[in-house]
């Protein structure tokens, strides 16, 4: 078999699956999506604070902007010359927010979930990782020189008695978790792991906060913030690319940590840093993020209701956020589900193996703070109750 029959074939064992995927087309019109020729409330997106629709920011940025902020790329990485004063600004602004030592920033999540693993494990470390973490931290993991365990998904019982075993057999050990889960909406128990690490000297905490900041705690600095331990996290991670509406990725931790990444982090140091024009519009967004505190209440709000409905009709939802599943089973059942909806009006899409494991494709709806309780009732009236 040719290479480009093995292939073709790869992808014709898909589509039987109900598992290929295409790029979706359509064009952005504020809240909605239009594809097609048909206009969707946009229940797919990351935008949870509705900030990247918002007229008001964006002209504030523009009345901002000078020449000398207009930089449309850095063209080279920040170890060489793109290391323009804006990278430190924002790193010197999420260091008082957070109240630590030191911040960096990256490019992308991607490239921090596969950076600093590989950066900070070697030989002889351990690292302790959650079953359902990201793709991203996957990768990390792979590309890391130190040992990797999964531990079942949110079982902390399972964790310490895997830390308890190990821990005097390595040099060091890093416990590697999401405070928010982005295929469940659950949550994790931060100050349980907190705990666990202050109970043994050599022991770190990494958390992805991807999906919480912006979204929880009073000052929207994400879950670690809202369950009162953000000094005790050794590297508390973050993107900017979701509810606060830019791009790129950070993460809060000690000046050791963020001098020792600076030298060591592969996807810090031989990539094109992002533009500085980037990096301005993220510095006002990150001004204005305690201001936000009214958009946060009111995107939980609607995601009470949701999973409020959804357990009423017979679904089982773990969610504790503003990320809520409705998972269906088959693969093509949930493009069944997600053609009918679409036709309603609402744009959501099937989320299929290998992202979640088989047998469990879902729905998963996306609430932003720019949808109203209105929208989330029409979206109920036209999800079936289970079979």
């Amino acid at each position: 078999m040719s290479a480009a029959d093995h292939y073709a074939a790869e992808l014709e064992r898909l589509a039987q699956q109900g598992n290929l995927r295409v790029l979706p087309e359509g064009e952005h019109a504020g809240r909605d999506i239009v594809s097609h020729g048909r206009r969707m409330l946009n229940l797919s997106s990351n935008d949870y604070l509705g900030l990247a629709t918002d007229g008001v920011l964006r002209g504030e940025f523009l009345r901002t902007l000078t020449a000398e902020g207009l930089d449309m790329t850095s063209s080279s990485s920040r170890l060489l010359t793109g290391n323009y004063p804006v990278y430190a600004a924002v790193e010197d602004l999420l260091a008082r927010l957070f109240g630590r030592e030191a911040a960096l920033v990256f490019n992308s999540g991607y490239h921090a979930n596969t950076g600093i693993l590989p950066a900070l494990a070697d030989e002889r470390t351990l690292i302790l990782a959650d079953k359902l973490v990201h793709a991203s931290l996957i990768d990390g993991l792979r590309l890391s020189a130190g040992r990797c365990v999964r531990f079942r998904h949110q079982d902390y019982d399972q964790l310490e008695r895997l830390v308890a075993k190990n821990q005097a057999d390595y040099d060091r050990l890093i416990l590697v978790v999401e405070s928010v889960y982005s295929m469940d909406g659950d949550l994790a128990d931060l100050p349980r792991l907190v705990r666990l690490k202050q109970t043994y000297p050599h022991v770190m905490l990494y958390v992805d906060e991807a999906h919480a900041v912006g979204v929880f705690g009073d000052h929207g600095l994400g879950l670690a913030e809202a369950q009162g331990c953000i000094a005790d996290i050794d590297l508390l991670c973050g993107t900017f690319g979701k509810a606060l509406a830019s791009a790129g990725a950070y993460v809060v931790c000690s000046q050791l940590l963020r001098t020792y990444l600076v030298n060591r982090m592969r996807t810090l140091i031989f990539t094109t840093a992002l533009p500085p024009i980037n990096w301005q519009w993220t510095l006002l967004v990150l001004q204005h993020l305690a201001s936000f505190a009214d958009r946060r209440k009111r995107l939980l709000g609607l995601a009470d209701l949701l999973r409020a409905a959804l357990k009423a009709k017979g679904y089982d939802c773990p969610s504790e956020s503003h990320i809520v599943p409705l998972t269906v089973g088959p693969s093509p059942d949930a493009v069944r589900l997600a053609e009918h909806l679409q036709r309603q009006g609402f744009y959501v899409l099937p989320v299929r193996p290998p992202t979640v494991p088989e047998g469990t494709a879902r729905l998963r709806f996306s609430l932003t703070a720019s949808m109203t309780e209105a929208d989330i009732r029409r979206l109920i009236q036209q999800i079936p109750d289970r079979p």
